[in-house]
């Protein structure tokens, strides 16, 4: 009888560790998962800033293309104003060419500026493919490496 009340007791030892370990267990994945979410959301809030500065330099894209048509519109009557096609009212040619050199100018500068905002956004192109691959690793990281196939593994490692 006091063996059974031995191995009793040692059991209760047992059940009373494996609480502990499961708390412990607990614990941990509620960190994980908390962890997992606080991450999610930073993923998120980068993806929405990428989005707005896209769309903001989509709506300079379009203000600038604007801006070149009102400009080419404007070039060719003063080209043919130089050329004595179109009637120039008061201005001389000295104006004239002061107003073209003026508009070139102004064309060479939009063009740069183009040529800014179009990095820009090659640049949020390549962010967002790269939080998109770091995503995608994490994912693959998160599956144990035992049950990872050949396929799994070089995926990751292309990653």
């Amino acid at each position: 009888r006091r063996q059974a009340e031995y191995s009793t007791s040692s059991s209760d030892e047992e059940f009373e560790s494996k609480p502990s370990l499961t708390h412990k267990a607990k614990r941990a994945i509620r960190r994980r998962r908390k962890l997992e979410k606080e991450t999610k959301q930073l993923i998120k809030q980068e993806e929405l800033k990428r989005l707005h500065k896209a769309q903001a330099v989509q709506r300079q894209l379009e203000e600038l293309e604007e801006r070149q048509k009102a400009l080419e519109i404007f070039g060719v009557k003063l080209e043919r104003e130089l050329r004595g096609e179109a009637d120039s009212g008061t201005k001389d040619e000295n104006q004239m060419l002061h107003e073209w050199f003026e508009l070139v100018m102004e064309k060479n500068k939009l063009m740069r500026y183009e040529s800014e905002l179009l990095i820009i956004a090659q640049e949020l192109e390549l962010e967002d493919h790269q939080s998109r691959l770091e995503q995608k690793l994490r994912e693959k990281m998160a599956i144990d490496d035992s049950l990872k196939d050949e396929m799994d593994l070089n995926e990751e490692d292309e990653i």
